[in-house]
């Protein structure tokens, strides 16, 4: 059963029948608003949107996934590729990171995830954007975030995992911020380590 978040919403990573989970993925789905008028066809443009995790310990970042890394150093966290376009709004992942939580070093403690305009559009211009959280190992979804009212921001600061006692847990950020590239967001990220 999918957990639809709210922004500030906290979700345990633990298996409905107990025990952790190994293997999440985090999709990133999108499409182009409507444009209106006589010329909206003429003057539509590709919306580039792009996903990128960060790993930190405490507050320093020690290594990030993005389209031109697509894993991290130790191999526990990859990025599925670049898509430059988005989807048709269908519901599917159209960029996704994977992330296999027993292989994420022990210093790493925090994984915060992005997602920001490359070719510069404001959210103003995307609709039917979301994350969402899969177990890999079966397909199921376990929770969704939905960007919802637009904004004239180029990035939003979606989500993190985070270790806890009793294992991993996502919480919903939904943060706007500005910026092309995950380095433009590292100053907002930061706010919520």
């Amino acid at each position: 059963m999918t957990i639809n978040l709210t922004k500030g919403q906290q979700v345990s990573l633990t298996k409905s029948g107990g025990g952790e989970l190994d293997v999440v993925r985090m999709g990133l789905g999108w499409k182009s608003a409507p444009r209106k008028g006589f010329l909206a066809r003429l003057t539509a443009r590709e919306i580039d949107l792009d996903a990128s995790a960060v790993l930190f310990a405490g507050q320093a970042p020690q290594d990030v996934v993005f389209f031109q890394h697509l894993t991290s150093d130790d191999g526990s966290v990859q990025h599925t590729g670049d898509n430059r376009v988005g989807g048709a709004g269908q519901g599917g992942d159209d960029e996704s990171i994977v992330v296999d939580l027993r292989r994420v070093p022990a210093h790493v403690d925090q994984i915060v995830f992005t997602v920001n305009s490359f070719t510069g559009q404001t959210f103003e211009e995307v609709e039917a954007a979301f994350c969402r959280l899969v177990d890999e190992s079966n397909g199921q979804e376990l929770a969704r975030y939905t960007l919802t009212g637009g904004g004239r921001h180029t990035a939003q600061i979606m989500a993190k995992v985070q270790r806890t006692g009793s294992g991993w847990q996502m919480t919903a950020i939904g943060a706007a911020a500005d910026g092309r590239t995950f380095q433009d967001l590292m100053p907002a990220v930061t706010q919520h380590l």
